[in-house]
């Protein structure tokens, strides 16, 4: 796996909030945004290289965005990236939720930045500068934030459902989709209440502070 990602795509500070009527949707698709993000980390683990590049791929503009909020210059971003991917090598093995890898790159990204941030203040005229580092593929890099923050929410809110709970909406974003009648015989549960458990399931994740504070935003 070649740990010298590089990246060149940034994002201004707000990411678009979804509509109230899309809530459901929102909250259904960023669990399902979790199936390919734990297939992707678990082929890179065992040495796929087009996983681990896909990997980067997505995920380098949401470390660019974060060094740009910082106001790191283009030297110290690239400087940032190269730490945040060694150690993502270094511990992809060990990482307990391959889908909270989204949480798991910003928060190792803010704190490489807190760290060239805190070097750069010993050094007399070294100044951050937001200016140097280019802002291409804006759109791509707050769709990446976006999608992070939502597994951040998503993960912490989903854990709280009970195990048959989260078994049921693994089983609904199935890929390919299941019937109600293979959900029902898998789970042992009627199928004509698969549809309201589902709304309850969904109204718990909505009442999650983490997932409220980020469908209001």
């Amino acid at each position: 796996m070649n740990a010298n990602a590089q990246g060149g795509s940034t994002i201004e500070d707000n990411a678009p909030a979804a509509p109230a009527n899309a809530r459901s949707g929102l909250i259904v698709a960023a669990v399902a945004d979790d199936l390919p993000v734990t297939a992707l980390v678990t082929r890179a683990r065992n040495g796929d290289k087009q996983a681990w590049d896909e990997l980067v791929d997505r995920y380098a503009p949401l470390i660019w965005s974060i060094c740009r909020k910082y106001r790191l210059r283009r030297a110290d971003a690239d400087d940032v990236g190269q730490s945040v991917w060694l150690r993502l090598v270094d511990q992809l093995g060990s990482l307990r939720d391959p889908a909270a890898l989204p949480g798991w790159l910003a928060t190792t990204t803010q704190r490489e930045c807190g760290r060239v941030l805190h070097a750069s203040r010993q050094v007399p005229g070294q100044r951050p500068d937001a200016g140097d580092i280019p802002d291409k593929m804006t759109g791509m890099a707050e769709s990446e934030l976006l999608r992070a923050e939502r597994h951040v929410a998503l993960r912490d809110a989903f854990t709280q459902l009970p195990p048959k709970s989260q078994q049921l909406i693994a089983l609904l974003i199935h890929d390919p989709p299941m019937s109600y009648a293979e959900i029902s015989a898998k789970l042992g549960i009627p199928a004509g209440s698969i549809g309201p458990i589902r709304g309850r399931c969904l109204e718990k994740l909505r009442r999650h502070p983490a997932i409220a504070t980020l469908i209001n935003a």
